[in-house]
């Protein structure tokens, strides 16, 4: 049940999908793994939406080279708040009406049933491939969608997998990309991949609208280009 409170902060979105829709999403739990540059702008908009509980994980500590794009960690935060800490703080107080969880080890196949539990939609904003197949994995066995970004320089790609339904992640990318330590990467690349995702997740949520599944966007920043891929063909 909505609070009057609740109806007047979400009116513009409850205009969209309504006030079953809103509810959904206060009723939901998130995870997002990985709070850097998509896992800020992803956290901010799924809190500005209402989504009643956000799982933060993440066991690295802001650096100074890390602020032009993640943009939910400051400079006082810089090699001492965690940053799961550092965005519960901020997301709290963004929004008191929901809750966050933070998460602050390395997420590993010996503690991820322990730590991703009763979630209903999983966003990946890391960085590397090994930790998205522990994560397309975990999905898999436990019919979990979850929402794949990933971002370098001006270039982004986006997909959700929806376990049963869709392609996984090892059978779109079935050879992962080396990790590179360092990538060139502009923050407002990461905020418009970020936001996609975060819609994504208020679709799969509310049932509104259609989501990428079995489908790739990739997006072009450098010459405004967005194309979809489709994965089914």
């Amino acid at each position: 049940m909505l609070s009057n409170r609740e109806l007047e902060r979400y009116d513009r979105q409850i205009r969209i999908f309504g006030v079953e829709g809103q509810e959904k999403l206060k009723k939901s739990k998130v995870a997002i793994i990985g709070i850097g540059g998509l896992g800020s702008p992803v956290a901010y908009y799924l809190a500005a939406a209402g989504v009643g509980e956000l799982l933060l994980i993440d066991e690295q500590t802001p650096e100074l080279s890390n602020l032009n794009r993640q943009i939910l960690h400051w400079e006082e935060d810089l090699g001492k708040n965690p940053k799961a800490v550092s965005a519960k703080w901020k997301l709290e107080r963004f929004n008191p009406d929901i809750k966050v969880e933070a998460f602050t080890e390395k997420l590993t196949g010996e503690n991820i049933d322990e730590i991703i539990k009763e979630v209903d939609v999983m966003v990946d904003c890391l960085d590397n491939f090994e930790t998205r197949y522990l994560l397309d994995d975990f999905a898999q066995r436990r019919s979990i969608p979850f929402v794949h970004g990933a971002v370098e320089g001006l270039h982004g790609q986006l997909t959700t997998i929806i376990p049963g339904k869709t392609k996984s992640l090892k059978e779109i990318f079935p050879i992962p990309p080396k990790k590179k330590e360092k990538f060139p990467i502009l923050g407002a690349t990461a905020g418009v991949i970020g936001t996609i995702q975060a819609m994504e997740v208020v679709k799969l949520i509310t049932g509104y609208g259609e989501v990428l599944a079995n489908k790739l966007l990739i997006v072009d920043l450098l010459h405004n280009s967005f194309e979809v891929i489709d994965l089914e063909d």
